[in-house]
C-alpha cells in the first residue's frame, strides 16, 4: 500500500482537490493517506470530507487516517505533500502588509517575492526543513511535492539544505495558455506552448497550432482588448519585453519597479492593479468557509471530479512508469543556460518511475533572463539570511528586490526589515 502523506491537510479545498485526484487514479486508489494539520479543527473537516469522497468515490479502498504527530504522519510515506502556511492571515499576513505601508510600501499578493515574500520565506523555512529531519528519519526515499509559497525560495532551502528530493508545484503553468487564448477570444485546440523562466515568472516562450506562431494574433488582439481587465499588467510586460508570463497580472506588478509607484499613483487604475489583494482574499475565504465548510463536512454524498493539480498526475507516472510531463520548479543545474546555477528554475519536466527529469532549455531570450535575475537576487540573498542566521543578510534581499528599492530609501528598507523582525517576534527564528 503506498503512502501519502499531506502536510497542511488543514487547507481543505486543496487537500480536496488533490487527495481526491489520488482516489480516482487507479494506481492509487488504494493509498493510505495521512492527514496532518497544527489546526485540529480544520483537520478534522478535512478527514469527514475525504473520508466521503472516498465512500462515494472511492468503494472505501484508500485508507485516510488523520495524525496529531508529525512524524508518525510521514513514517513509510513515498510521497510528501506540503501546503502549509506558517503564521496564518492573523498575525503574520496583517503584520507582513500592514507595516510596510507605514513606510508608503505597498503590496498586492506578497507571498513569492517583496517584502511580504522574504518575511514569509524566512518563518517557513524552519518548518519545512524540520519535516525534512524527520523525512530523513522515517521516510528518507520520499518524494516531497511542494506547493508552499514562495515556491523558488522554499524548494530552494530543501534542494540545497536536505537530502530528500524535492520538486517544486505551481498551478500556473499548465492553465496559463488556455488562460491567454481564451481571454482574447481564440480558441484552445490543437495547440503546442513551452514554457520556461522561474515560478511566477516564467514564459511562454512558444505557442503555436499546427506550426503557426499564434503570438503575432495575441498582440494584435491585447491591443485590441476593452479596459480595463484583470490582464492588462500581463499584457504591458508581453508588449514591452515581447513574452506573455505564467503568473496573473496581481502578482507580477509587485515583481517588476514600474508599476506600484507613490510617484505615479495614477498607474494604479491604468493597469487595473488591486491593492492588498491577498489579505482581500484571506477575510473574503475565511468568511466564507463558515459556511462552505459546514456544507462541505455535512454532504454524505459529495463527490470528485479529478483536476489539473499535478500531484496526482506525478504520483501515476512514478507509480506507472508511464511518463508524464510537468512544469516542475528544480535546481538549475545548466537548464537555463543563462540564469545562476543555484536558483530554482521552472521548466518541463519528464516524470516516470526514475523521478522527476528536468529538461535543457539553453538561454532564454536576454531581456526575459535579466527579468528573472532581479527576482532570483532576492530569492537567493533570502536563502543566505535563512542559511546563515545573519540580518545583514535580510537587508540585502529586500535592498535589491525590484518594488521595494525603487519605492524606498537604504534607511528606510533597513528600518522596515527591523521593524517586521520585530513584529513578527517568535515566529521567526533569532538573526544577529
Amino acid at each position: 500500500m503506498t503512502k501519502i502523506a499531506f502536510m497542511g491537510a488543514g487547507s481543505t479545498i486543496f487537500a480536496k482537490n488533490v487527495l481526491g485526484d489520488v482516489m480516482l487514479t487507479p494506481s492509487l486508489r488504494d493509498s493510505e493517506i495521512a492527514l496532518y494539520d497544527i489546526d485540529q479543527n480544520r483537520l478534522i473537516e478535512s478527514e469527514v470530507i475525504l473520508k466521503n469522497i472516498n465512500k462515494n468515490c472511492n468503494s472505501n479502498r484508500a485508507k485516510i487516517v488523520a495524525y496529531s504527530d508529525r512524524k508518525e504522519a510521514l513514517r513509510g510515506a513515498k510521497y510528501v505533500v506540503n501546503a502549509i502556511q506558517v503564521g496564518g492571515y492573523e498575525p503574520c499576513t496583517v503584520t507582513d502588509f500592514e507595516i510596510p505601508k507605514k513606510y508608503g510600501l505597498r503590496q498586492t499578493i506578497g507571498d513569492t517575492l517583496g517584502i511580504g515574500g522574504i518575511f514569509r520565506a524566512l518563518r517557513t523555512m524552519p518548518v519545512m526543513l524540520d519535516f525534512a529531519k524527520d523525512m530523513e528519519e522515517v521516510c528518507p526515499n520520499a518524494w516531497f511535492l511542494n506547493y508552499t509559497n514562495p515556491m523558488a525560495i522554499l524548494t530552494g532551502a530543501m534542494l540545497r539544505g536536505t537530502s530528500i528530493k524535492t520538486v517544486g508545484l505551481c498551478h500556473s503553468v499548465q492553465v496559463c495558455a488556455d488562460y491567454l487564448l481564451k481571454g482574447l477570444g481564440m480558441e484552445t485546440e490543437d495547440i503546442q506552448w513551452k514554457i520556461a523562466g522561474i515560478n511566477h515568472m516564467a514564459w511562454l516562450l512558444e505557442i503555436t497550432r499546427k506550426g503557426e506562431d499564434l503570438y503575432p494574433e495575441i498582440k494584435k488582439r491585447a491591443l485590441q482588448r476593452e479596459t480595463p481587465h484583470g490582464d492588462m499588467v500581463r499584457y504591458e510586460i508581453m508588449k514591452q519585453f515581447g513574452y506573455y508570463v505564467t503568473e496573473s497580472s496581481e502578482h507580477n506588478a509587485e515583481y517588476m519597479p514600474y508599476f506600484i509607484k507613490d510617484k505615479y499613483p495614477e498607474l494604479i487604475e491604468r493597469f487595473n492593479i488591486p491593492l492588498d489583494e491577498y489579505p482581500r482574499r484571506c477575510v473574503a475565504q475565511i468568511n466564507g468557509w463558515k459556511q462552505l465548510g459546514k456544507d462541505l463536512v455535512n454532504n454524505k454524498n459529495i463527490e470528485h471530479k479529478r483536476t489539473s493539480e499535478y500531484a496526482s498526475y506525478i504520483m501515476e507516472a512514478m507509480e506507472t512508469d508511464v511518463p508524464y510531463k510537468i512544469g516542475g520548479n528544480v535546481l538549475n543545474n545548466g537548464l537555463i543556460t543563462n540564469l545562476p546555477k543555484d536558483a530554482v528554475v521552472e521548466v518541463p519536466c519528464l516524470v516516470d518511475r526514475s523521478g522527476v527529469t528536468p529538461c535543457h532549455i539553453g538561454d532564454l531570450p536576454p531581456q526575459l533572463a535579466a527579468l528573472n535575475r532581479t527576482n532570483i537576487n532576492t530569492q537567493l540573498l533570502t536563502l543566505e539570511a535563512a542559511m546563515t542566521g545573519k540580518k545583514e543578510y535580510i537587508y540585502h534581499a529586500a535592498m535589491l528586490d525590484p518594488h521595494t528599492s525603487s519605492e524606498l530609501s537604504i534607511d528606510d528598507i533597513i528600518a522596515l526589515c527591523d521593524d517586521l523582525i520585530e513584529a513578527h517576534g517568535n515566529w521567526l527564528p533569532k538573526f544577529v
